[in-house]
């Protein structure tokens, strides 16, 4: 039986290009969207990149980071030129002049960050990279995109003449040079050729189509639940009835005063970690920890770090486990600070981790400060403060519990900063008899009275004992009764709101029952 057209193997050299395009067409897609994601992300900036390279051309990275403008240059450049890459390389329009162009920017990224035999970049990575990264083998695949651009999937070759093949054969040239330099598409060309030059559309339209439902798809469903009401998103849920408002940027109404600890710049509001590890202290709720993990993926992590930077929440507190998330966060331009809780088993490791991965201050996690207090363990204590002090930062004790405080205080352990719980217990699951993850400061009083005594700054935490109280009651309570900064976990819609309760707060008279000590 004779082999239909579907049964018979493709030309070598017909598959040799359609891969050869596909790759191209892959790559194109990477670099659009990933300048686009840069122009999308509201507080994207190259300096973060910038300022930590440690490769071959570090002093040049450095010095396009120490001024503003020139930053801005560089966004505006790495944002621009990765898009127009992409559109060059998926639809086929001078290749080689994007592949090369591609090139030179994976080569800056690689020396940047060059994986080679000391560590260059501590945190959080995509894999273990020796020499050879994604950025290395990209670029080589741009450079054998660059010698065989297979331009015939591609818009490239309906604006090249051809000569015919009648042509070919005879050694004559088909039409007059004038004819000749025009574009193919006004001489004659097969369906099949034209076709196959429109072979990147429909490539970027599954791009478009993606980025809309990524970043901007509304469904069949979500349309008549969405609406505006005073320039505000209104969702309505039918089976509660309930209208909920998120306020946006547009709603910020001031900034957050700054203030010391050493010679470290603290918001008066930090941004917590809980949430965002997926340690949510919901009491019975058992459920509650494994969706917010979900609702934390790392897309929503780097928008609410966004978020709060905008709205000049500049620092947040976490866990070593977390450090590398903050870590890679910096690489893609941003800036918040944390300070790390060094919470687990072993408190001098988990400093030391929190330190390689840029910390700008460590404190001894409450839990575990607790329990070496309890356990005697005073000298490891010290040696904690000592080995963060000796990294050149603020070196803080936690507790949940005061007789931890105490008695650190009297073993003559002075820390640069306090961590100390702080909420009002009036609450209806207050219950201390019966604990259920439910209360974390069960002398809220002789607290206030005992840290009225010390000197050192207070961060309170757990203000809104795991969102039982109301944000405007708990800041209120928190900064009177003399904390001097508040922790505050907070999901992405509650930010806003925050700081402008937060901002309004502390720009009034104050009743305070503590002197500021930051």
């Amino acid at each position: 039986m004779p082999l239909t057209a579907w049964d018979k193997p493709a030309a070598p050299g017909a598959l040799r290009e359609f891969l050869l395009a596909l790759l191209r067409m892959v790559i194109g897609w990477h670099f659009f969207y990933e300048g686009f994601a840069k122009l999308l992300h509201p507080a994207w900036t190259s300096a973060g990149f910038l300022k930590g390279t440690g490769g071959p051309l570090a002093g040049v990275f450095h010095w396009l980071a120490a001024d503003a403008a020139r930053v801005w240059l560089v966004d505006q450049a790495n944002i621009w030129g990765l898009m127009a890459i992409g559109l060059a390389l998926m639809l086929g329009l001078a290749v080689r002049a994007a592949a090369v162009s591609g090139m030179f920017l994976l080569a800056l990224y690689y020396l940047a960050y060059p994986p080679l035999f000391s560590l260059v970049m501590r945190g959080f990575a995509e894999g273990s990279y020796l020499v050879v990264n994604k950025n290395l083998v990209e670029l080589c695949a741009l450079a054998v995109i660059a010698v065989s651009p297979a331009t015939v999937f591609g818009l490239q070759s309906l604006l090249e003449r051809k000569p015919s093949v009648a042509a070919a054969n005879t050694g004559q040239e088909s039409a007059p040079r004038a004819d000749r330099l025009a574009p193919s598409f006004l001489g004659p060309m097969s369906r099949r050729h034209v076709l196959a030059s429109m072979a990147g559309l429909p490539f970027l339209g599954g791009l478009v189509l993606a980025i809309l439902k990524k970043h901007g798809w509304k469904s069949f469903e979500e349309v008549p639940l969405r609406g505006k009401a005073n320039g505000k998103d209104i969702y309505l849920a039918s089976a509660t009835v309930k209208t909920f408002q998120f306020v946006g940027l547009n709603d910020l109404r001031g900034r957050l005063p700054y203030a010391r600890i050493g010679e470290v710049q603290l918001s008066r509001m930090i941004l917590g970690g809980n949430l965002i590890g997926g340690w949510a202290h919901a009491r019975d709720l058992i459920y509650v920890s494994k969706l917010v993990k979900a609702y934390h993926h790392r897309e929503k992590i780097f928008e609410t770090l966004a978020l709060a930077e905008r709205c000049g929440v500049n620092t947040v507190l976490t866990n070593p486990l977390l450090c590398g998330v903050i870590n890679d966060y910096w690489r893609n331009g941003g800036r918040i600070q944390f300070i790390s809780d060094c919470g687990g088993k072993d408190v001098l490791a988990m400093i030391q981790q929190s330190i390689d991965a840029g910390a700008c201050a460590c404190y001894v996690q409450g839990g575990v400060a607790d329990r070496l207090v309890e356990e005697g363990q005073f000298d490891l204590m010290a040696k904690s403060l000592e080995l963060i002090r000796r990294n050149g930062m603020p070196a803080g004790i936690g507790a949940h519990k005061l007789a931890t405080v105490r008695a650190c205080a009297e073993r003559g352990l002075r820390p640069d900063f306090w961590m100390k719980t702080l909420h009002h217990v009036n609450y209806w699951s207050a219950t201390p008899a019966r604990q259920h993850d439910n209360i974390w400061c069960e002398e809220p009083e002789d607290t206030v009275a005992y840290m009225r005594q010390l000197r050192e700054p207070w961060i309170a935490f757990k203000v809104l004992a795991a969102g039982a109280i109301e944000p405007k009651v708990g800041f209120q309570y928190a900064f009177e009764s003399g904390a001097d900064f508040i922790c505050v976990g907070m999901y992405d819609f509650q930010i806003v709101e925050d700081v402008n309760l937060a901002a309004d707060i502390l720009n009034r008279p104050l009743v305070r029952r503590r002197e500021w000590c930051a």
